[in-house]
């Protein structure tokens, strides 16, 4: 089996769990940024991580998702919104649908802490950002917690 561990990170929180999830890895592998454009063709397995824009995933995301085709699939995200809001929750609906015809394996979504300049951006904003209310909550994330939540997710796939 061959894996392909792609991600868009904007602050570094996205590809923090993109680079534990390659590590826990056990078959043929790569760690792509998306922003490489990679091809997963020749891909059994593809893992995809992805930060939010407006409440869906980032635009690279969204072209890419639809080229994985029929492939086993996981999705991961990090955010400053709260797991169970609308922002985070439409965005992972949004890219299980951009992901179709891909069987989605799992979806982890995590709270990730937003810099200082993308708060004083959304503080600008009228209206402010739903998200923004959250953003206190996702300072330190994500975490050693994360990660391993993320890891014994991955480790309990009936991958092949």
């Amino acid at each position: 089996m061959k894996a392909l561990v792609v991600y868009s990170s904007r602050t570094g929180n996205t590809k923090k769990l993109a680079e534990a999830l390659y590590s826990a890895v056990q078959f043929e592998k790569k760690l792509i940024p998306i922003s490489d454009n990679p091809d997963p063709a020749e891909y059994d397995f593809v893992a995809v991580g992805f930060w939010l824009q407006d409440g869906q995933p980032d635009p690279a995301t969204r072209d890419f998702l639809p080229k994985i085709g029929r492939k086993e699939v996981v999705l991961f995200t990090t955010h400053s919104a709260a797991n169970n809001s609308d922002h985070a929750q439409n965005a992972l609906r949004q890219a299980r649908e951009l992901a179709a015809p891909a069987r989605i394996c799992a979806v982890f979504s995590c709270l990730g802490q937003a810099s200082e300049e993308i708060l004083k951006q959304a503080r600008q904003e009228d209206p402010q950002p739903s998200w923004l209310a959250d953003a206190p909550a996702a300072k330190g994330h994500p975490d050693e917690n994360d990660i391993r939540q993320f890891m014994h997710l991955f480790n309990n796939l009936n991958l092949p």
